[in-house]
């Protein structure tokens, strides 16, 4: 059993900043991203104050995203999409980014949202960067999520079809 340095990072940063609707360290990751910007996923929304998010300098964007991919999270697929969001942004680095998440054995997630990525943008800078870092990955057995959870559609004005679809950023 892998025995996780990040997670520990995790649960002393979670006391440090925590957050009344986090119920478990997966619902507090999904606070501490939306809280750098990232909303495609949040938690159903209840009263609290304003919750504070650790600095950077504390949990890199970088430990963000590969935490959210760990294999020992929660079943919560739709979490994925928050790691995918702050990548598509292109701001990470990617140095960091492989670092962590061959410590964290981070790596079938990151290879296979990468394949997911690249069929809705071929040419997206970060996402082929992070397909070429993995590209030994094995695809997994089965699908952790379509593709189409990591884009939105693009509308034509007056059409009721998409014309094509662009990742989430």
């Amino acid at each position: 059993m892998h025995v996780s340095p990040l997670r520990f990072k995790l649960a002393a940063l979670r006391l440090d900043y925590p957050c009344k609707r986090a119920l478990c360290l997966e619902d507090w990751l999904v606070v501490m991203a939306n809280a750098r910007g990232a909303l495609v996923v949040t938690l159903p929304s209840q009263p609290e104050p304003e919750t504070t998010s650790p600095p950077r300098a504390a949990l890199s964007d970088e430990e963000l995203v590969v935490a959210i991919c760990q294999l020992n999270c929660l079943d919560r697929p739709q979490m994925l999409r928050l790691a995918a969001q702050l990548v598509t942004r292109g701001e990470l680095d990617l140095g960091r980014l492989r670092r962590a998440a061959i410590l964290e054995r981070a790596e079938p997630v990151l290879a296979e949202l990468s394949r997911q990525a690249l069929k809705v943008a071929p040419d997206h800078p970060a996402w082929r960067s992070i397909h070429d870092l993995f590209r030994d990955q094995p695809p997994l057995r089965e699908p952790l999520l379509h593709w189409t959870r990591l884009a939105e559609p693009t509308m034509e004005r007056g059409k009721p079809n998409a014309s094509g679809w662009r990742l989430v950023g």
